[in-house]
């Protein structure tokens, strides 16, 4: 008797056509749900996204003396030391009129970058206690990981705004004057917020996927520091070299108008009233594109994972 009472909750419990009972959120256990639907369950989660990214942005430093100000000093600190290093000793950056702001400008804006594919890569992996006890649309996790990178940087953009004036006053650097550009410098940070949400759903979906990605991080964004002129001007460094002319061009092009090159150009455009960095239009077309090719691809293949998050 108890059995067949067991067999039919369980018939009860499946639809007429046999396949599993969706969750309250509509959401299909064994595939991702539709695409307009996850939209809306995210959407509808914006307020604790905030909240989420806020008390996380707050947590990371509390129980350092220094609290919060660690989120100014540790940029301040990376700065100093490529200062020093690539600015002062070996000079690499002599080719700009004034390589402190070059330079402090450059590691500010890439440890933004830097910090949302480390993690992002973190959202996921390490959760798994919490993926498979709460139901919520995944995405959640890295986009409040982004924007609590970028809670952060709102002060330390301040301190970097700062540095940059004030290394005119040194002698032999070029003055940095406060200009109307300076006013686009939140669209420049908004373009790099959304294509570093896109990228951090990458590389959520990849480490989830494949734990030993993260484990290449470093070395890739080490490279891709270098590459996109974060401390030198590279493609300055690379006219140098002897190499054939057709292929220093594709070279220099591929270095100049890659994502990360392109958002350090734009804020050092905005910044500096360096000849190396005038204005341009292209750049501003080419950060729109790639924000919200990186953001739409991103997001796109994270959901497509969904349901695997928290099960592998």
């Amino acid at each position: 008797m108890r059995s067949s009472h067991r067999r039919r909750s369980c018939r009860a419990r499946r639809r007429p056509n046999g396949s599993p009972s969706r969750s309250s959120t509509g959401y299909a256990p064994e595939r991702p749900p539709p695409l307009g639907e996850y939209i809306r369950e995210l959407t509808k989660r914006w307020a604790f996204i905030r909240v989420l990214a806020t008390s996380t942005a707050y947590a990371k430093n509390q129980n350092n003396y220094l609290g919060q100000l660690w989120a100014v000093l540790n940029p301040i600190l990376n700065a100093g030391v490529y200062v020093l290093i690539f600015g002062v000793i070996l000079r690499l950056s002599r080719e700009m009129d004034n390589s402190i702001a070059f330079i402090v400008i450059g590691v500010f804006m890439y440890r933004f970058i830097e910090a949302s594919v480390t993690g992002g890569a973190k959202s996921i992996s390490g959760k798994t206690q919490l993926l498979r006890s709460l139901h919520f649309p995944r995405a959640v996790l890295p986009m409040s990981t982004v924007l609590s990178l970028l809670t952060t940087l709102i002060p330390a953009i301040v301190v970097m705004c700062a540095i940059t004036l004030l290394s005119g006053f040194l002698p032999t650097y070029e003055m940095i004057h406060v200009t109307w550009w300076w006013l686009l410098l939140p669209a420049a940070i908004a373009l790099m917020w959304v294509f570093n949400m896109g990228i951090a759903f990458i590389m959520a979906r990849a480490v989830a996927t494949t734990p030993d990605v993260e484990n290449v991080l470093p070395f890739v964004m080490r490279v891709v520091m270098y590459a996109s002129g974060v401390i030198f001007p590279v493609t300055v460094k690379l006219n140098e070299l002897q190499m054939a002319e057709p292929a220093k061009t594709i070279v220099t092009g591929v270095l100049d108008y890659q994502p990360v090159a392109v958002y350090l150009y734009l804020v050092r455009s905005i910044l500096m009233q360096e000849e190396l960095f005038p204005p341009s239009g292209l750049m501003w077309a080419l950060g729109g594109a790639w924000a919200v090719l990186f953001f739409v691809i991103g997001f796109i293949v994270f959901w497509r994972g969904e349901e695997r998050y928290g099960r592998d």
